[in-house]
């Protein structure tokens, strides 16, 4: 007897789910940047209460600037997928094509930045502590800069991408050493 083939044998298997990584330290400094605006809150209203001076309108004054100092302090969520990069912060999301990186600059000063520029003209800039924090999100970026650089898209950048990577490997090579108690 011949077997017949099953039509839903024959079926395409769905592609995976495209794999995202996303910043590991964004939660822990969200909580920080809560409790920086908290703390400043309840110490004013606190001091204000203690005085006997406070009213409706300085506790909404009071709220006003550590809602203000949350908004500074609060971290863009970095995200990743193949080809892309994007940063979600309180005022707005921005985005970056990876795999059409046109430079990537490195930002020296009192906080080290990361600038991306891709060919449709997008800029984003993060830290690069995220990075190094976060490696899946320095693979998706380094894969994506990799593909950049065949095309020739990528005209100036290796160098600090090289800093970058080299800044990882030192990172882990000095957490495999304190695990190891070769320290």
């Amino acid at each position: 007897m011949e077997r017949r083939n099953d039509p839903c044998a024959a079926a395409e298997v769905p592609p995976p789910a495209e794999e995202v990584a996303h910043d590991l330290l964004w939660a822990r400094d969200l909580r920080s940047s809560l409790r920086c605006a908290g703390a400043l809150l309840a110490l004013l209203v606190l001091i204000d209460g203690a005085a006997g001076t406070l009213t409706d309108l300085r506790a909404l004054l009071w709220f006003t600037l550590a809602a203000l100092l949350f908004l500074v302090l609060c971290p863009t969520r970095i995200a990743a997928g193949e080809g892309w990069l994007t940063a979600r912060g309180p005022l707005g999301t921005r985005r970056v094509r990876t795999d059409r990186l046109v430079s990537v600059r490195c930002l020296d000063g009192v906080g080290q930045r990361l600038v991306l520029r891709d060919t449709l003209g997008a800029r984003l800039e993060i830290d690069p502590r995220v990075l190094v924090a976060s490696p899946a999100l320095w693979h998706r970026l380094d894969e994506d800069a990799r593909v950049s650089a065949l095309r020739g898209s990528l005209v100036c950048g290796e160098t600090a991408l090289r800093r970058v990577s080299e800044r990882i490997d030192r990172e882990t090579a000095l957490t495999v050493f304190k695990v190891s108690g070769l320290d």
